[in-house]
């Protein structure tokens, strides 16, 4: 029995409006099509309103651009330094967590391990500018590097991975990911941080846990070498390795935010607008971290971890959003591959700044912090050992990371 006269009619003007057909007719019928003009004012007010963070960047940087040093170098009027200090650190973050919030769009188009590999390449140049500028502001930090670095990798091993297991293991009570992937990650993290930051404590040819200009061309070179070979193995001959294990059971939502997706020239445009207006920022916001160093006495490595905390904030929040959703391989890629970038890239520029300027860098991590460095990547390899996780392994790295914030203040 065919369908009814008045189904009919419905089925016949539901597909002339999914053909874009009935646009066309609605005049004959006294209808008018949409503004166009109206859509698009829509669609610019909603740019503006997703972009806001930009136009709060632009203005921050036309004012210190546009006062020159004066503000951010004085140093007379603490309150003052204070609010500087708070305020760029406050728009980097913002305009950091749109870096990332563009990265994760360019992640949902391309997929992984391809979109993983835009987000902590994009978190990481953050890391580098700002580590790099911070070591061409003044000659009196020269341990600043070495504190950023060690600090992503205690924050990331220890702090993100630590709460990500945690909350996980609440939720899910085990989860589950690629060993292989996990495996690959560990390998070159702990040949690159124990080369970068214990080797030179042992090394004679220079006073000091420094590199002399031979070795630190060769380990750039080999840093350098070695990400690029991971990055081929992660994106070609065995990308499989960094996709979500067979055994999880999605659960609801999903690993990346509710986004608001648009063309992927427009995502990539306003990614590489954000890391300069970010790169800038960090210029200017350089001077106020060092000059707070130096006139309230906070430890050196304080600072180092206020990059790592700039530069990680939004990686973790997605990190562990991922972990809530039951995609821990994602989690995991984004913080163990944020943990090799850091070590990977920016101990060769720091030393390539440094063979430029002829400044000296203390790479060597020393005191409490280099049992501290081998403990968490020994705990990191007995962790991720079994393709699963649990509670008990969250606890454990949570608790080196308070072990790594006693060490800034009470070494």
């Amino acid at each position: 029995m065919g369908p009814k006269p008045a189904e009919s009619v419905q089925i016949v003007f539901g597909r002339l409006h999914e053909e874009g057909e009935l646009d066309m007719l609605a005049p004959m019928f006294g209808k008018t099509q949409p503004d166009r003009g109206a859509k698009s004012a829509e669609g610019f007010v909603g740019i503006l309103r997703a972009e806001f963070a930009l136009l709060i960047s632009l203005g921050t940087i036309a004012f210190f651009f546009g006062t020159g040093n004066r503000v951010v170098e004085d140093i007379t009027h603490p309150l003052l330094l204070v609010l500087i200090f708070f305020w760029l650190f406050a728009v980097i973050l913002w305009s950091a967590i749109s870096v990332v919030r563009h990265a994760d769009s360019l992640a949902i188009k391309f997929g992984e391990p391809y979109g993983t590999l835009i987000l902590t390449l994009s978190a990481i140049s953050i890391e580098v500018v700002m580590i790099s500028t911070a070591m061409l502001h003044g000659a009196n930090n020269p341990t600043l590097a070495r504190d950023a670095m060690f600090a992503v990798f205690m924050i990331a091993l220890g702090g993100l991975v630590g709460l990500s297991l945690l909350l996980g293991g609440l939720r899910h009570r085990e989860q589950h990911y690629n060993l292989q992937g996990v495996n690959s990650y560990l390998n070159v993290i702990m040949a690159l941080a124990v080369l970068g930051l214990v080797l030179p404590n042992f090394t004679t040819s220079t006073n000091g846990p420094t590199f002399s200009s031979e070795q630190g061309i060769f380990l750039a070179v080999m840093s350098v070498s070695l990400y690029g070979i991971f990055i081929l193995i992660q994106t070609l001959r065995h990308s499989q390795y960094f996709m979500e294990s067979q055994d999880v059971v999605t659960g609801p939502g999903s690993a990346h935010h509710q986004l608001q997706l648009r063309s992927t020239p427009y995502h990539a445009v306003m990614l590489v607008i954000y890391l300069i207006a970010v790169v800038l920022m960090a210029e200017k916001f350089a001077i106020p971290l060092d000059n707070s160093v130096e006139r309230f006495g906070i430890p050196q490595a304080f600072g180092g971890a206020l990059i790592a905390a700039l530069v990680l904030a939004p990686e973790g929040l997605g990190a562990i959003r991922a972990t809530l959703n039951n995609h821990l391989q994602r989690s995991v890629n984004i913080l163990l591959g944020s943990v090799l970038a850091t070590i990977g890239l920016t101990i060769p520029a720091v030393l390539t700044i440094s063979l430029i300027t002829r400044r000296s860098v203390v790479l060597g991590v020393q005191g409490g912090n280099l049992p501290l460095l081998l403990l968490t990547l020994a705990v990191s390899v007995v962790t991720f050992t079994s393709g699963k996780t649990n509670v008990l392994q969250g606890c454990i790295h949570l608790l080196l990371f308070a072990v790594f914030l006693m060490l800034i203040f009470f070494p």
